[in-house]
């Protein structure tokens, strides 16, 4: 099995996306609620906000851990993980 960039604080990953499952949960509440537009949409940013943190954690531990091994292999392997990478941050840049 292959081990993940993020093994080592896998807890804090999940407990991190918890809060951000919280917080969907918390906007679907207001909706249903009827609650005003500009309170939900500034619960919509910080849920937003929260999961983009989480992305830019992953995208750290997989730039030290997977890129780095990659790196240290070489020849293909070297450049598909930094391909991948790449790609991986634009779309995130876009997000």
């Amino acid at each position: 099995m292959t081990t993940r960039g993020y093994a080592d604080d896998k807890s804090v990953v999940l407990a991190r996306l918890k809060k951000v499952e919280g917080q969907v949960r918390g906007i679907h509440k207001m909706i249903e609620d009827d609650r005003y537009c500009i309170e939900v949409l500034e619960q919509i940013s910080a849920a937003t906000r929260a999961l983009q943190g989480v992305a830019l954690h992953l995208l750290d531990e997989h730039m030290a851990h997977c890129v780095v091994n990659a790196v240290k292999a070489g020849g293909v392997e070297k450049e598909a993980k930094l391909r991948e990478a790449s790609q991986a941050i634009a779309r995130l840049v876009k997000s």
